[in-house]
């Protein structure tokens, strides 16, 4: 059966002057009370939820508790800003269109990325569908429940890609300027726990680099796609595989986000249901990093890595072939990742490998990691994303309503705790 995609409204003339870093510690310093601006923002966050809310849920109208409450707009929230951001690659990058049509797309990202995966244009419009599918039922959901869901459309006014393939509408989220944080990589190959003190370095460094395509010009979706064949020699056949890198390890950051984030958000429920919802949706969220895990982990290996690995001529990013012993090193690592050797670098490596968990006492076992508030919670999500260079020029507003959802999912207490 077809997938039917629906599309965010976006709509806005909000504009933000203040640079990320100074919106993320202005709103870090200070504790934002809880106040009515969900209320003020109204709840037009996504479009066409195929039913009304009452329909919906119309055999169990009980109330939520303002913590389960609170758990759902960060849910929500965070599928909103997926939704978006995954929006943006689909138009590029999709197999089908939001209409569930074949998707033109841009020929050449398009063909960079299936150098990745030759199924990648498929995973991208299905993984799109999903979080659209997310934010659509827990807005619903919500509103069954007397809530007035969050709406980040106001904030849909950011510049996207100017590229063929690009629907030329205001964006939530910035694809164009991003530092990736690379660390997962290592942290999933560990016998180290994250949750337990442990600490990883970058694979990559990725700063500053666009995840699609920015222009006609700069990347232009005419290259010939027999130049993407391995070993790519033109350049602009180079810049755009290596914005398609850059994309196969941003899919499996914002990925490895959620598969944290829910179980979080899980141990805090006091619902059954909202525990159930909770833990439907993520378990869909980790199912996407493991997907994107392996695509990624395809850019640093034989035969796109080619012998001296594969380098964006317009800003030097280097993709290197992390199967090579010679490549297989990384200073900064702990001592005894080091004494790991090939494990922490292997390309195929995609399964969580066995860590510690709850106590160095006792045996290591595969996990989602991590799993405690501090690590892997609301308000690190949000500082994760806003690092990510996700939130570039956004509004100050913005991150005071996402950051507002945030410290209030977090101060959620477990159930039984006071």
């Amino acid at each position: 059966m077809k997938r039917q995609h629906r599309k965010l409204i976006v709509s806005s003339d909000t504009n933000g002057t203040e640079s990320a870093k100074e919106q993320l510690d202005s709103s870090w310093s200070r504790l934002i009370r809880r106040r009515k601006f969900l209320q003020g923002l109204g709840a037009a966050g996504v479009a066409g939820a195929a039913l009304p809310a009452t329909t919906l849920f119309a055999k169990n109208d009980k109330k939520l508790s303002k913590g389960d409450a609170n758990l759902l707009q960060l849910a929500l929230t965070i599928e909103l800003i997926e939704a978006d951001l995954w929006q943006q690659y689909n138009e590029l990058g999709g197999a089908v269109d939001k209409n569930d049509q074949p998707n033109p797309g841009n020929p050449a990202y398009i063909a960079a990325l299936q150098n990745l995966d030759g199924d990648m244009p498929q995973y991208i419009s299905d993984n799109t569908d999903d979080e659209i599918s997310h934010a659509a039922f827990l807005s619903a959901y919500l509103k069954s429940k007397g809530e007035v869901p969050v709406d980040l459309t106001p904030f849909a006014n950011l510049q996207g890609s100017k590229a063929t393939g690009a629907a030329g509408v205001g964006r939530i989220t910035n694809l164009l300027s991003l530092n990736v944080d690379t660390s997962w990589y290592f942290r999933y190959r560990s016998t180290q726990n994250p949750d337990l003190g442990a600490t990883f370095p970058q694979l990559l460094n990725i700063t500053n680099q666009p995840a699609i395509p920015l222009n006609d010009t700069d990347t232009p979706p005419g290259t010939s796609t027999t130049l993407f064949q391995p070993p790519i020699t033109d350049p602009k056949a180079l810049r755009m595989q290596a914005i398609a890198n850059t994309a196969g390890f941003h899919f499996a950051f914002i990925e490895q986000g959620g598969s944290s984030l829910y179980p979080v958000l899980a141990l805090k429920a006091t619902s059954r249901e909202v525990l159930r919802i909770l833990l439907s949706i993520g378990g869909v969220e980790i199912d996407h990093f493991s997907l994107w895990h392996d695509k990624g982990a395809n850019a640093t290996a034989q035969p796109l890595a080619g012998p001296n690995g594969l380098t964006d001529p317009e800003t030097g990013l280097t993709f290197p072939d992390f199967n090579n012993p010679a490549n297989q090193h990384n200073a900064q690592l702990s001592a005894q990742d080091q004494a790991a050797g090939s494990q922490m670098f292997q390309t195929n490596l995609i399964l969580p490998e066995p860590c510690e968990f709850l106590s160095p006492d006792l045996p290591p076992v595969s996990i989602i990691r991590p799993t405690l508030t501090q690590n892997g919670g609301a308000v690190a999500t949000i500082q994760a994303f806003t690092a990510d260079n996700l939130f570039l020029n956004q509004s100050k507003a913005f991150f005071e309503l996402v950051m507002e959802v945030a410290m209030a999912a977090d101060a959620v207490q477990p159930p039984g705790q006071d």
